[in-house]
């Protein structure tokens, strides 16, 4: 038997950074939202791939924690009670007279007055170094993304790659964890120049080994249990070295694609969905974008603008919701946090 759809002024796609703010730019003009999302958390690469990391141009935060960012946009949207769908991604758009009804991976129906797709760059993944017998470690002692730091502490942890992110847990962990040892090809990081300068500054007081030039290469533990007992490397002249090990962090970036979306009939260009940059509104009638999935001439790829958007598409949409309504558009100053 099919699934009852469940009815909402607007479905968002993408529970980021920028779809969280797009709920409380909905929300203020009393149009209720549901979020669907593929990972089982809200907040996007910022909660998956980089919590500690410091952000540092958003308005009013000299510095704030990607993670913390993500709390305090929950917090700004909790009063619009928005739904939450985690761990499913939308398989099915179709058209309805109504509006638009969305299937999720989890056969949950959203039938929705509009659409906003805020999916960051789409579906993404890790890119997985080629090593015999990964699986069985990953989830337990190999990980793409730190989102506890403290369980690694007393630990010792092999961090491969070389650009920001690797740098930045290398230099985190290095006051927490037993040992730190950096894999990388090549003896010089791509990562930010301040960056690279301090994890040097580590190396030599100690408090993190360099492994360079080097690859990943062998992995030893125990399958059974998910336990790594040690990392092997090798170099360019096929010399191996043994590094007793209890975490495997490697950062060599996503592999990233649209995924579904790339099947709904949307004008793409270069990857990415088509918008017209006054609405955000996209080749199909009722369906927004905003954020990095969004394309227009001049884009400028920062969270910021990707705020901005979400109260461009918001505002374009309330006619959809309030056909009989005319906005008189105010201030949050002037009319606070309005009640649905």
């Amino acid at each position: 038997m099919p699934a009852q759809p469940l009815y909402s002024d607007v479905a968002i796609v993408g529970a980021g950074p920028v779809g969280l703010f797009a709920v409380f730019e909905c929300g203020m003009l009393r149009m209720r939202c549901q979020v669907i999302d593929p990972l089982d958390v809200i907040g996007g690469q910022c909660a998956a791939l980089y919590p500690e990391k410091p952000i540092f141009d958003i308005p009013g935060y000299p510095r704030i924690g990607a993670g913390e960012l993500i709390e305090r946009l929950r917090e700004q949207a909790a009063p619009f009670e928005p739904g939450y769908h985690l761990g499913q991604s939308v398989v099915g758009l179709e058209r309805r007279d109504e509006g638009w009804r969305l299937t999720t991976s989890k056969g949950r129906v959203i039938q929705a007055k509009a659409v906003i797709i805020a999916a960051g760059a789409g579906a993404f993944g890790p890119n997985r170094p080629p090593l015999a017998d990964l699986e069985h470690y990953e989830g337990r002692s190999v990980f793409y993304a730190v989102t506890q730091p403290e369980s690694l502490r007393g630990k010792r942890v092999v961090i491969a790659g070389g650009g920001d992110s690797a740098l930045d847990w290398s230099i985190l962990l290095a006051d927490i964890a037993e040992k730190v040892y950096v894999i990388h090809r090549r003896a010089k990081f791509r990562g930010a120049p301040e960056s690279v300068a301090r994890l040097h500054a580590l190396a030599e007081a100690g408090k993190v080994e360099l492994v360079v030039p080097c690859q990943l290469h062998r992995l030893e533990g125990d399958t059974a249990a998910g336990q790594l007992s040690a990392v092997v490397a090798r170099d360019l002249d096929g010399q191996e070295r043994r590094l007793d090990a209890d975490t495997l962090l490697p950062f060599f970036g996503l592999s990233m694609n649209l995924g579904p979306i790339a099947e709904w009939g949307l004008a793409l260009h270069k990857g990415q969905v088509a918008v017209d940059p006054t609405t955000c509104e996209t080749s199909l009638p009722g369906v927004f974008a905003i954020g990095d999935i969004a394309d227009y001439p001049r884009k400028l790829k920062l969270i910021l603008t990707g705020f901005a958007e979400a109260a461009s598409a918001a505002h374009a949409i309330h006619p959809l919701v309030h056909p009989d309504e005319e906005l008189h558009w105010e201030y949050s100053t002037t009319k606070g946090v309005p009640g649905l």
